[in-house]
């Protein structure tokens, strides 16, 4: 089982490649940067539930159907990598303002990856990790420095949602110009905060999967928070490079 898992994880690093490249050409056109061209438009709300429940669903029956459910660490784990989807698949949907579309072509491709990733996560943590891997692990630093990089990822993550929300009054469509938060750093301090969570993820399961999901989210933020970038250029010019910012990564890209 371990070499298919190996191979496994190897494709997905080398498919994060793949997307990488073809998200500097190619914008993902949803959000901000909606485009038809990726599918008939659903609404959002209904697109982010069917999106990101899959990752919570399959996780919970990898979860459920292991030997390991009740194990301390395993448990950790799953309890750390499921708040952030319990939020994602089924509170932030309902804190959706608005009544924004996104094409069904982008919820199709990511209810594909996140099932994928539950694969690679639950897949390590629940059934391929050595027997006694995730022994004494509260006696190691893993845990404890992963969980908070990963709590101080999702603060920011849900306070730069917040901001995101805040920035119309009803009934107004204009765009603006994310401020505050990490918002002073990055143009894209959502997805800053989404990267980090997942690399402290990575640190807390101590595992080449949790490494392939971290290097994924770059993979697929990334870009897109260059496309951002540009697009923030483009529409206010000198009031967005006055701030002089950085894309996803403070003071450095």
């Amino acid at each position: 089982m371990e070499t298919g898992f190996t191979l496994f994880l190897i494709v997905m690093a080398i498919a994060a490649l793949g997307v990488f490249v073809a998200l500097h050409y190619f914008e993902a056109g949803y959000g901000y940067l909606f485009n038809r061209r990726y599918g008939f438009p659903v609404p959002n709300r209904i697109g982010w539930v069917l999106m990101e429940s899959p990752v919570f669903i399959a996780m919970t029956v990898l979860w459920l159907l292991s030997d390991r459910t009740w194990e301390p660490a395993p448990l950790a784990l799953f309890l750390l990598f499921q708040s952030h989807y319990l939020q994602r698949s089924f509170i932030f949907p309902l804190l959706i303002r608005g009544n924004s579309k996104m094409p069904f072509g982008i919820v199709l491709m990511g209810m594909v990856f996140n099932t994928l990733n539950a694969l690679m996560q639950g897949g390590w943590i629940f059934y391929v990790s050595p027997a006694g891997y995730y022994d004494d692990w509260f006696s190691k630093p893993y845990f404890y420095v992963g969980a908070a990089v990963f709590a101080a990822g999702m603060a920011i993550n849900l306070h730069s949602d917040w901001i995101i929300r805040h920035l119309r009054r009803p009934g107004d469509t204009r765009h603006y110009i994310p401020r505050g938060g990490m918002f002073r750093y990055v143009s894209s301090a959502n997805y800053f905060g989404e990267r980090t969570e997942w690399v402290g993820f990575a640190i807390a399961a101590w595992a080449w999967a949790g490494a392939v999901f971290a290097w994924w989210t770059f993979a697929n933020l990334a870009p897109r928070a260059g496309s951002l970038y540009r697009r923030y250029e483009a529409e206010f010019g000198r009031e967005f490079s006055d701030l002089h910012r950085k894309k996803i990564i403070p003071f450095i890209y």
